[in-house]
């Protein structure tokens, strides 16, 4: 099987969405992210700017493949906050992507399934505010060649249109190129084509 190299995620739009219940507010809050340390991020600073809401609960997707996730219920009954978040991340398979749910207490139990459904409805509002987005996983090619063969190269950029992330150009000119993972092995064919016939 080819690997995936092409996946959702949502803008760096921060999106919002809100529920509530029995005067508990959801406040759900969705956001571009690439790595834990973001994650980290974001949740520490709504723990301050919601210093006083009774939970802070959140679920995080990364990777094209998407194989790292975590959820977590913050003092929430086990399964009832950050698992309905990651199942709307899963639903709409999306990746990149973390959301924050606050939750303000209303002085009713809502039960585990009250709970379930809150938190899944709120993050299913924040993710259908935010723009859906679809992106490539891309793959560097550097290619050395001589100044003569310029032309040559200019045109399987022409055609294949990678983007070009540097450029030298001396007595041995290299071109470092990004490309559409799964572009990448007939880009670098093109290139070895070239170089062959220049030996």
């Amino acid at each position: 099987m080819e690997p995936k190299d092409e996946f959702l995620t949502i803008t760096d739009t921060p999106a919002e969405g809100f529920y509530s219940e029995k005067r508990s507010k959801f406040l759900a809050f969705a956001f571009h992210v690439t790595s834990e340390e973001e994650v980290k991020q974001y949740v520490a600073e709504f723990r301050k700017k919601y210093y006083d809401a009774r939970h802070v609960c959140w679920a995080y997707m990364l990777g094209a493949d998407r194989t790292d996730f975590r959820a977590n219920d913050d003092g929430e009954p086990s399964s009832t906050a950050g698992k309905p978040i990651l199942g709307q991340i899963n639903k709409n398979e999306l990746t990149d992507i973390l959301i924050i749910v606050v939750r303000y207490y209303g002085g009713v139990n809502l039960g585990t399934s009250g709970l379930i459904v809150a938190y899944r409805t709120a993050a299913a509002e924040a993710i259908a505010n935010a723009e859906i987005v679809s992106q490539f996983v891309e793959e560097e090619v550097v290619f050395d060649f001589p100044y003569i063969m310029m032309n040559d190269v200019m045109k399987i950029i022409k055609d294949m249109s990678p983007r070009i992330i540097s450029q030298t150009y001396d007595n041995t000119c290299e071109m470092k190129l990004s490309i559409r993972k799964s572009e990448a092995p007939m880009l670098k064919a093109k290139f070895d084509k070239l170089a062959f016939k220049e030996d």
